[in-house]
């Protein structure tokens, strides 16, 4: 395979297993993770130098590093990342865990002054879980409902949308008018998600989409999702992944949930990461791969297998494709709505209510996975996905942690396997256009609404001789076959009540994954993901030309 795409390779810094190595005592004055308590750091501080070469020795092109809000500008990280070779991004959770706000928001801004630091070794800025914390408003902040980007209660669902888009365009500006004025080159800032929600929304303003893989997603919905939304918007695409999760078991633990998936998984999930093409795939954290015991860091077992893909995955695989090249046997059109499920509020809205309309995106999801992927939601945070981690927490004080082996007492099965079937499917917006489309054969038209420009093109599409399958609200203000059903040109179009109705599901038959294989398809080339474990919690990859 010939060598068209490289992937840059990061890890994003500590949060309980030892102090930020610039800023030691302010690191264990601030909340560090999204657990609602200030947790003492378990290994001794390291020194910078160590600390980098520990993250070179890992094979790590770039930092992923969260500043402490109110900490100044430090010039001897920035020349030490610099002397070290490494790129930085800048991160916010610290300020989104901690404030101070923006006011009428649960948001911290990255300053100008840490822009102008970083200088020409920046590779962006990063928001941690924006759409989180968008539609759950008050995980964080408790003093009131002050959602991430825009208050929306009151307002349409479009206008909602459009609200929140508005306030991440105008930050996405001013980044950019302080990067011009600085002298320095463009960034991108990118969405970093846990919820694969928004994605589409933040694209259109001019986020660059980052899934959290692992975590607690159904991989190949974040996937398509993420690709899609890339596509669609010309953004690049990143991908983290997250060692935070739900389960238990036999592996290094620094808390409940960290890591929260076995160190098999990870290294699965590392590969198929890569295999999507990103511009930058980096782990999320480094102090589940390593722990600093006696002036050295000594590897994890999720160290070791971060370092194998990198030191033998990667160069025995060089990329022949990147996600831009990404196509679809079947496109996903539906609005984004802002919604992962009933427990959540639509772009942080309380006051509109969840329906069918809504719910339909992941009706459209469980028929395209052979009923993997659940009806009722697009990530575990719904009803029927107890976690592990909540009976180690219960169990085990916080001041017994780290466990070296893990621990084995609970009573819940694990819960996040990493394998749910796709065949060769991308998400769009309810702005898509007939580019976006094309070649797909088969077009699933669902959420709470497609624009006009859309509706139209999704009607060129059949004419030229796809199926398409519409929800009937979508098209209850159209006319002739549009509303009604029947031949469009060549094609199809069909109108349900239901995704999960018959109808659709004949429809959508020579599109499915009939055969248990995940594809994903990048020009001519596809990426085809089986499960090594009856489960699917580890993979197994091919790549080659389409079958």
């Amino acid at each position: 395979m010939v060598s068209g795409k490289k992937v840059l390779f990061g890890i994003q810094g500590p949060v309980v297993g030892f102090q930020d190595p610039w800023a030691a005592e302010a690191s264990d004055r601030i909340m560090r993770t999204g657990t609602g308590a200030v947790i003492a750091s378990q290994d001794p501080r390291p020194e910078p130098r160590a600390y980098l070469a520990a993250l070179r020795g890992l094979g790590a092109d770039f930092l992923v590093h969260h500043l402490i809000p109110g900490s100044p500008a430090d010039d001897a990280m920035y020349s030490d990342l610099s002397a070290s070779g490494m790129e930085i991004c800048l991160a916010n959770e610290y300020g989104n865990v901690n404030g101070p706000w923006v006011p009428g928001t649960n948001r911290w801004d990255i300053p100008e002054a840490a822009l102008r630091a970083a200088g020409r070794n920046c590779c962006g800025l990063l928001y941690d879980e924006p759409e989180h914390l968008q539609i759950n408003a008050a995980q964080y902040r408790k003093d009131g409902w002050f959602p991430h980007w825009a208050a929306t209660d009151g307002m349409s669902l479009d206008a909602s949308r459009s609200a929140v888009e508005e306030a991440v365009r105008a930050r996405m500006e001013a980044y950019g008018r302080t990067l011009a004025a600085s002298g320095l080159p463009a960034l991108p800032v990118v969405a970093e998600q846990v919820f694969p929600t928004m994605v589409h929304a933040f694209a259109r303003a001019g986020m660059t989409p980052c899934p959290k893989i692992m975590k607690e997603s159904f991989q190949s919905l974040a996937l398509a999702t993420a690709l899609g939304a890339s596509r669609q918007y010309g953004r690049e695409l990143w991908i983290c992944a997250d060692l935070w999760g739900p389960d238990t078991g036999r592996w290094f633990t620094r808390l409940p949930g960290f890591p929260g998936h076995a160190p098999e998984e990870f290294a699965s999930a590392l590969r198929m990461g890569y295999l999507m093409g990103p511009e930058r795939l980096f782990v999320e954290n480094v102090d589940a791969l390593a722990r600093h015991q006696g002036g050295r860091f000594i590897h994890t077992a999720f160290g070791d297998a971060l370092e194998d893909f990198l030191r033998g995955f990667v160069p025995a695989h060089p990329l022949g494709h990147g996600h831009g090249d990404a196509v679809a046997e079947t496109a996903v059109v539906a609005s984004d709505d802002g919604a992962y499920g009933p427990r959540g509020t639509m772009f942080g809205n309380r006051t509109i209510p969840y329906g069918r309309e809504i719910e339909s995106l992941f009706a459209i999801w469980h028929l395209l996975s052979c009923g993997a992927i659940p009806s009722h939601g697009s990530c575990m945070h719904i009803p029927g996905f107890p976690f592990p981690r909540q009976e180690l927490k219960k169990a085990v004080p916080v001041d017994r942690f780290p466990l070296p082996d893990g621990w084995t007492g609970g009573t819940l099965p694990p819960v996040h396997p990493l394998f749910y079937p796709l065949r060769n499917a991308l998400r769009y917006d309810g702005y898509a256009t007939e580019a976006d489309l094309a070649p797909a054969s088969l077009i699933l038209a669902g959420g709470s609404s497609v624009s006009p420009p859309t509706l139209a093109a999704m009607e060129r599409r059949a004419a030229a001789g796809a199926t398409v399958v519409v929800g009937r609200w979508i098209v209850e203000d159209a006319s002739g076959n549009l509303r009604r059903g029947g031949r469009v040109g060549g094609g199809r179009w069909i109108v349900v009540e239901s995704f999960l109705e018959e109808e659709a599901r004949e429809a959508a038959y020579p599109f499915l994954p009939s055969d248990g294989v995940w594809r994903q398809s990048f020009g001519g080339t596809e990426v085809r993901i089986r499960p090594h474990d009856p489960r699917g919690f580890t993979l197994d990859f091919e790549v080659g030309g389409k079958a």
